[in-house]
């Protein structure tokens, strides 16, 4: 069980979501891989993000990957979103999200949201450390009443939270967020997942 990246976005109802605080452990990557991965994290929790509605949690698989995403919603706007492999469990992976989002709104001012680059929350690395191993989480968070009344709903592919016409590719291809080399990686990842498919 491994979580790759934890992030912090603040999401407006009528705008693009955006990443006040990060951490990832990419160290299961190599060196040359890393900048693409990090970059595909932050766009794929941007998009998760946006695509949760408020008030929901959502779990979202893509390839060998799922991120589980809460948008909290309410006057701070705020959703975080965690990527792990399909190992890590549902129920500690958004008790760990709520920890999360209760830590940040205690010690980050709202008037801070409008510049991302000035917010320190060291806590998130922290909060990336020690969850490693989900039992941490579901030990010391005790939300499983909250989680049993909300509906999770998992998707199954990154496609099925898009909206109606759009897809996967034609986001990638129309990133400005991602680099040339970022685009690449994931073509060419995503054939070389394809070939292996059975059916």
């Amino acid at each position: 069980m491994k979580i790759f990246s934890l992030a912090v976005v603040l999401t407006p109802p009528n705008g693009s979501a955006v990443i006040l605080s990060s951490a990832s452990d990419l160290s299961s990557f190599s060196f040359y891989q890393r900048g693409s991965v990090s970059e595909f994290m932050t766009f794929f929790s941007k998009t998760v993000s946006e695509r949760t509605p408020p008030g929901q949690r959502s779990s979202v698989q893509e390839n060998s990957y799922t991120a589980h995403v809460y948008n909290r919603g309410g006057a701070e706007q705020l959703a975080a979103v965690m990527i792990a492999d399909q190992e890590y469990p549902v129920r500690p992976a958004f008790s760990l999200l709520t920890k999360l989002l209760d830590d940040f709104i205690a010690k980050v001012p709202q008037a801070s949201y409008n510049t991302p680059s000035a917010i320190s929350f060291p806590e998130i690395n922290m909060y990336l450390q020690k969850y490693q191993d989900p039992r941490q989480a579901d030990a010391i968070m005790k939300v499983q009443q909250e989680l049993d009344e909300t509906k999770i709903i998992l998707h199954k592919t990154i496609e099925s939270v898009l909206q109606r016409g759009e897809k996967i590719n034609d986001l990638v291809d129309r990133s400005n967020e991602l680099s040339a080399q970022s685009k690449m990686f994931y073509k060419t990842a995503k054939k070389q997942n394809s070939c292996c498919v059975v059916m």
